[in-house]
């Protein structure tokens, strides 16, 4: 038996760790959001750790608003930084797991082949500095017991993603217009619940990891598969340039991440994205059929 603490409850991930973990009863969960326990209070993360005495903490909280993040980096850096500082030195204290969920956003997205954990970061925009700087407090403060797992291109059945948008643009628009020159691998959240549980009962060295989906495409090849997904003619779906949609926060051109590290330290691999997203279909796709607002889509 083992005692999980879960921050960001109520996002995309938050939401499907705790799908996960309700599946072995005998561990015992607490699942938290910001309204629950601020993870830039010292004094109150203390206090939760020495309240429920987790084995394993999940930080699945973060500052996401990657454009905003451009006008509001001290804010960004506060959740995205100084909290899981916060809670790296609170596991430090108490003794335990801590995993830190990161993003593909660390690099600069100009590399030619995917990047290693071992690849040298160089974050091109706000949000990016502001979760570099988390990883670097909690390997800083928690060495031995920390890891930090980068993800890219989320999605989940909880919360505001692309495959929603997609789902509303469909039925509103007789075309939408996606970026083609950004290449990165989709991520089913579930999948991605299932492969940090994993990590964090096995045996695996502190460290930095990958896990995404495996394989890669760009947002427009992700938006033709949700379109068939959804039964829609994949040809309204258009190709456009980054250029063409200019954004606040610059996006990687190629943010692959490689899962050697996660395969070395004899992890299960992470399903192919596109079995992913037609399982995520399958599971959860009316939860997918809502709507909610993404970049990159004109």
């Amino acid at each position: 038996m083992s005692r999980w603490l879960i921050t960001g409850s109520y996002g995309q991930l938050g939401t499907d760790l705790q799908r996960v973990l309700a599946a072995t009863p005998d561990d015992v969960v607490r699942a938290v959001d910001v309204d629950v326990l601020d993870i830039t209070d010292s004094a109150a993360v203390n206090a939760a750790i020495d309240e429920f005495g987790p084995d394993i903490l999940i930080n699945a909280a973060a500052y996401t608003a990657v454009d905003a993040a451009e006008e509001n980096e001290d804010l960004a850096f506060r959740v995205n930084a100084t909290g899981p500082g916060v809670l790296a030195a609170g596991m430090a204290r108490h003794g335990g797991r801590l995993i830190h969920v990161s993003t593909d956003y660390v690099f600069a997205g100009d590399a030619g082949r995917p990047y290693e954990v071992h690849d040298v970061p160089d974050p091109r925009s706000a949000y990016g500095r502001t979760k570099l700087a988390g990883e670097l407090a909690v390997r800083e403060l928690l060495p031995d017991s920390s890891y930090v797992v980068r993800t890219a291109w989320v999605y989940g059945a909880t919360g505001a993603n692309i495959v929603k948008t997609m789902a509303r643009l469909s039925s509103e628009r007789d075309t939408v217009s996606v970026v083609d020159d950004q290449r990165g691998s989709p991520t089913w959240s579930a999948d991605l619940a299932r492969a940090l549980v994993e990590l964090a009962r096995s045996d695996a060295a502190p460290g930095i990891y990958h896990c995404t989906g495996a394989g890669d495409t760009t947002w427009f090849g992700f938006t033709q598969a949700i379109f068939e997904e959804l039964g829609a003619d994949p040809a309204r779906v258009l190709p456009i340039t980054t250029d063409e949609y200019p954004l606040p926060a610059p996006r990687p051109a190629y943010s692959v991440l490689s899962d050697a590290a996660w395969l070395a330290a004899g992890l299960t691999p992470m399903p192919a994205w596109r079995d992913a997203l037609h399982a995520a279909f399958a599971e959860s796709g009316n939860a997918f059929r809502g709507h909610a607002d993404a970049g990159g889509v004109t």
